[in-house]
């Protein structure tokens, strides 16, 4: 990691810009990779340079960093066989508008010295937001010690105010993210991913649990198995139609219903009354199953000429189909600058995978390719994704998703 230099909007710390970093309403999180050596400074010096004139005279970033509305510009830089990755953060106090104008503008700077550079803007962070958050959680931790130090004359007020604190407190069962009451209630309901199961509890759906994307663990049909009611609760897409396949084929009777999701939509992003509105209208397992068996059938036959329309990969991105094979569900490979693939790395790995990854050109993913697939791959520098299947709008923040169709 490069050591903290001074250069165009670098001053020292402990004195103005420290301070204004302190009181900023936004900070702008960004990436960086350059085909070629360079040091903090030269990428300093581009942000400030490259953007001189193209804002107006409002948004001039020297200007504005002057008058202490732009904070410190700070850059972390690793290098790794001649090429530079690294992140950037900028602390703003203007307004959100203006702050996502500048955002923008970093990405327009495509050259560092003689070396080509990407820049993305991963995230632009509210501080006040931020701020409030650990506000709120603290204040929860807080009560809760005042909670557990009450007399048993409190009983009541104590129980009463721990059911209000766990309503939104995720578990961990047998490495599923799983909702407080998954042990003790008589019925589950089971979803596919971790975020879910987040979405669920917000409304106060304390059992469900998350299949994680890895097969069905036994374990999960173990505890279905001790349920009265099982309701698979799925995404409104082909992913979906396609899990409940692989929940009916493990837990067999022990589902008993199923519900889906609104077409093309996914559980994690509904709304309360949309979610109690799914649940309402959820149908006998056995029933469901035979419905989207046809479905699927009908999907496959239609696939030719019929179906969604194909991307024509190229050539080089057509030989990672390969890398598909032996991966189990939402496993992913990195695949490296010579066409070679890293060892499989399980969904919750891959994050850290992808930050520890140097030079990759791609990524496998045997799974759907998510907003937040995408989120990973464009802050790793990766510009094309191959996975399983593929959302309405396939290319986002300049990462191109392709389907395995489309390798065909």
């Amino acid at each position: 990691m490069a050591k903290k230099g001074q250069g165009p909007g670098l001053g020292p710390k402990g004195k103005g810009i420290e301070k204004m970093s302190s009181e900023g309403k936004y900070v702008i999180h960004a990436t960086i990779r350059v085909d070629g050596t360079v040091a903090r400074k030269d990428v300093v010096g581009a942000i400030f340079g490259q953007t001189e004139g193209l804002l107006g005279e409002g948004l001039q970033l020297r200007k504005l960093q002057r008058t202490g509305r732009i904070g410190h510009v700070d850059v972390n830089l690793n290098n790794h066989k001649g090429r530079v990755q690294g992140q950037i953060e900028v602390s703003s106090s203007i307004d959100q508008v203006s702050t996502a104008v500048i955002g923008a503008a970093l990405e327009t700077i495509d050259r560092i010295g003689p070396c080509k550079a990407v820049i993305k803007v991963k995230e632009i962070e509210n501080i006040r937001s931020a701020k409030r958050d650990h506000v709120i959680d603290r204040a929860k931790e807080l009560l809760l010690g005042i909670v557990n130090s009450a007399s048993g004359e409190s009983k009541n007020i104590l129980d009463e105010v721990r059911a209000v604190l766990t309503l939104d407190t995720e578990i961990e069962f047998e490495e599923m993210t799983a909702g407080p009451n998954v042990r003790n209630s008589d019925a589950i309901i089971i979803v596919e991913g971790r975020n879910d199961v987040r979405n669920l509890l917000k409304f106060g759906i304390n059992n469900a649990i998350a299949t994680m994307g890895s097969g069905i663990k036994p374990e999960l049909a173990e505890l279905a198995s001790k349920k009265k009611t099982v309701t698979a609760f799925l995404d409104g897409d082909r992913g979906g139609k396609l899990l409940l396949m692989e929940i009916n084929g493990s837990l067999g009777k022990s589902l008993t219903h199923v519900a889906f999701a609104p077409q093309s939509r996914e559980v994690e992003h509904l709304e309360g009354k949309v979610v109690t509105k799914c649940l309402g209208q959820k149908e006998p397992a056995s029933k469901a199953v035979a419905r989207i068996q046809t479905e699927i059938q009908k999907d496959d036959d239609n696939s030719v000429g019929k179906g969604t329309p194909s991307l024509e990969a190229p050539e080089e991105i057509k030989g990672w189909a390969q890398l598909m094979d032996g991966l189990k569900r939402n496993q992913a490979v990195i695949v490296q600058e010579d066409g070679s693939g890293s060892d499989p790395i399980s969904a919750k790995d891959l994050e850290s995978a992808l930050g520890e990854s140097a030079g990759a050109q791609g990524l496998v993913f045997s799974g759907k390719v998510t907003d937040r697939i995408h989120e990973l791959a464009s802050g790793a520098g990766i510009n094309n994704v191959v996975g399983k299947t593929v959302g309405p709008q396939s290319l986002k923040l300049g990462v191109q998703a392709y389907s395995v169709r489309d390798l065909e």
